[in-house]
């Protein structure tokens, strides 16, 4: 299945439905990037990624399916030019298939299998047949998620044995079949190997960072923003650390330079159904003055349904991320709210952010989510926009992939 056809979503304005893919049958998925004309997903539930031709976006086919090791995630990638890199990590829904353990304690403390742990390299020069050429392995659970945007380093989410949960680490790809961990940071009394003790009680773990202008700005999940100095790549500094958790429900997901605009967006991830976890926001925080963060306004949270009480997650996942070669903007604003879709937002005046349009795609016809009981709604989980506006969204638990046209521009 490959086109739009019948295909009517629940809720829409601004945005009108080009394609749609179920990804081979594979229809869960996590993160997207589109490079040379082809649409790379990260899966949840499916072990690997697929490879879709979205060359037509009306017309989307399924090229490949790239497995990845037993019980091991390959959910997150980053595309440029023609290298890609794909994490991979322990697979904890293989192990427990409950969310409070994965979300709720430490990486470190899920239960373990053979599995792959690191960053595997691609040659996508043939987007169609992605092609390996390098592997850097790490010890511990394995590596979360990246930032990496053509430069000489990326930025990784990895969780070393030794430390209670995922750290910063700078990797050098100056020779990309060969990357290497380059420097790292952490807070102090994650390293409990090194005798460190944390002194907080809820997850503090590094989820992934933008970065910009030698800054990386940092979701911490329960330990809110953190922006590192990272000109020194080998010796990653602390600027700034803010955090609203609580009284705020935390979950802090990642943050978003606008440096034109002297503003970084921080959304916090909803990761309890009906909001157990609180209602999540995405935060606008001024960064004049990078030592000294200030939130100044939240986006609107969607009121256009009941979606607390869909079932499920309601609240933001993630935005995209203005990367090289994609839609840039610090006025308009795309984001994920899970059973609520994708939106758009008007950021001309940063204190009164205003939503402009939303899309919130059927409930799947095919369930890709094997956890036993969970609630079968949509959850819209990434979205990446290309440089026409065309945005590209995936569903956690099954939907397949979205192609949107965003009208308001």
């Amino acid at each position: 299945m490959s086109n739009s056809g019948d295909m009517k979503a629940d809720s829409a304005r601004g945005f009108a439905l080009l394609g749609h893919s179920d990804q081979g049958g594979r229809g869960d998925g996590c993160q997207v990037m589109v490079s040379n004309g082809h649409a790379f997903v990260g899966h949840v539930f499916s072990g690997g990624f697929s490879v879709i031709d979205v060359r037509d976006p009306r017309r989307p086919e399924t090229v490949n399916f790239v497995p990845a090791a037993p019980n091991t995630w390959a959910l997150h990638l980053q595309t440029h030019g023609d290298i890609m890199l794909v994490v991979n990590e322990f697979d904890a829904f293989a192990q427990s298939k409950t969310e409070s353990d994965y979300y709720g304690v430490p990486v470190t403390e899920t239960g373990s299998h053979d599995f792959a742990a690191g960053i595997r390299v691609y040659d996508i020069a043939n987007p169609a047949e992605p092609r390996e050429i390098g592997f850097m392995p790490v010890d511990g659970k394995g590596v979360h998620r990246i930032w990496w945007d053509g430069g000489r380093y990326a930025y990784a989410s990895v969780a070393p044995w030794g430390f209670t949960d995922h750290i910063f680490a700078t990797i050098d790809m100056s020779d990309p079949a060969k990357p290497r961990e380059a420097g790292r940071w952490w807070f102090p009394g994650m390293w409990t190997a090194g005798g460190e003790e944390p002194q907080w009680t809820n997850r503090w773990a590094f989820h992934h960072a933008v970065v910009a202008n030698d800054i990386a700005y940092c979701g911490w999940r329960d330990g809110g923003l953190v922006l590192l100095d990272v000109s020194d790549a080998a010796n990653p500094s602390l600027l700034s650390h803010r955090n609203w958790c609580p009284p705020f429900g935390g979950g802090t997901h990642s943050g978003l330079p606008l440096p034109d605009k002297n503003l970084c967006l921080v959304p916090d991830e909803a990761v309890g159904d009906n909001c157990a976890d609180g209602i999540k926001r995405i935060w606008v925080a001024d960064v004049t003055d990078p030592t000294n963060p200030v939130t100044i306004s939240t986006f609107p949270t969607p009121a256009d349904v009941d979606y607390a009480g869909k079932g499920g997650h309601f609240g933001p996942h993630n935005v995209h991320e203005n990367r090289i070669g994609s839609f840039q903007s610090s006025d308009l604003i795309f984001a994920t709210y899970q059973n609520a879709g994708v939106r758009a937002f008007d950021l001309t005046d940063p204190f009164a952010p205003a939503e402009v349009g939303h899309f919130v795609p059927p409930t799947p016809k095919n369930w890709t989510d094997y956890r036993p009981g969970r609630p079968r709604v949509n959850h819209t989980c990434d979205v990446y926009v290309d440089a026409n506006a065309l945005a590209y969204t995936t569903d956690f638990c099954g939907g397949g992939l979205h192609i949107l046209e965003y009208q308001g521009i």
